[in-house]
């Protein structure tokens, strides 16, 4: 099943969607009880919302905003450097500065947040603060919803805490991510996390082979697979839980595969009125602007 957020009547209210993607049904209808919260309460109510049989009548989708499927109730969990090449193409860079000397892949996952205040919907813009930088990137990146709460979870346990998956643009100032070290600040300007278009539940999708491709201004720059990823879902799920309590709507971007901005020679950096389009296999197309 797929859940987004919409905007209805004045209210941001979270929906079911179609397989299709063109047709919508709310959530009182599909749970058969009341309802009144946002996706994060909806997910804490079902952890598990297989238990619940999809909607058989839809309403049309067309002309309705959708908005960012879940605004987590803390910090975006992010994980760096989760692809091969991408790390290869990160340290050539010249702006990593996590990085042990001569470290191209890293020995354990390197894990920073984003603020909630980042998170923005499908077709909403990215303010480029041209101000504070020059040096504005892309990464495309599957993120994975939490559903079902725990801490110390095992690796082999890790699949049944997943609730779903979307797509995040992990946008960035790279010269403020260079400046500051640690990469908070870069990472975590308003609208840094465009994030989207619903959540495709877990059991509709194989997370170990989706193709993850993002286009700037209709140019492929970024075309990988999560076959690549470095350090897969359950470690992910594993490294983060041990010693703190993952909670459901809890939002966890697993890593961009090569191909940013700071990857080309000479880098390749957005510009105000450029064009992200990011598509990952089985969920759909997020897409959004730079502002001015």
């Amino acid at each position: 099943m797929r859940f987004a957020t919409l905007e209805l009547d004045g209210k941001v209210v979270p929906v079911l969607v179609s397989t299709d993607g063109n047709g919508w049904a709310a959530v009182p209808e599909w749970l058969g009880a009341d309802f009144d919260g946002d996706m994060a309460d909806l997910i804490g109510r079902c952890p598990q919302p297989t238990g619940h049989a999809a909607p058989t009548a839809w309403r049309p989708l067309d002309g309705l905003r959708l908005r960012a499927p879940l605004v987590p109730r803390r910090n975006v969990f992010c994980v760096g450097k989760n692809y091969h090449e991408h790390a290869a193409e990160f340290a050539r860079s010249g702006f990593d500065t996590s990085a042990a000397k001569g470290e191209t892949a890293p020995a354990a996952p390197v894990v920073f947040t984003k603020a909630p205040s980042t998170v923005v919907g499908p077709g909403d813009e990215v303010l480029p603060f041209t101000e504070l930088t020059r040096q504005l990137d892309y990464e495309a990146e599957l993120a994975v919803v939490i559903g079902k709460p725990g801490r110390g979870i095992r690796p082999e346990d890790a699949w049944n805490h997943v609730w779903g998956y979307t797509i995040v643009n992990d946008v960035t100032a790279r010269d403020l991510q260079q400046k500051h070290r640690q990469w908070f600040i870069g990472k975590s300007m308003d609208t840094f996390c465009p994030m989207g278009p619903w959540i495709v539940t877990a059991d509709e999708l194989d997370a170990t082979d989706l193709p993850v491709k993002c286009w700037i201004n209709d140019e492929l720059r970024q075309d990988a697979n999560t076959r690549d990823l470095i350090f897969d879902i359950p470690t992910i799920i594993a490294t983060l839980s041990a010693g703190m309590t993952l909670q459901p709507g809890d939002v966890i971007a697993t890593g961009t595969p090569a191909g940013v901005g700071i990857g080309f020679s000479p880098p390749r950096f957005l510009a105000p009125g450029d064009r992200m389009r990011i598509e990952i296999g089985g969920i759909g197309v997020l897409e959004n602007r730079i502002a001015g």
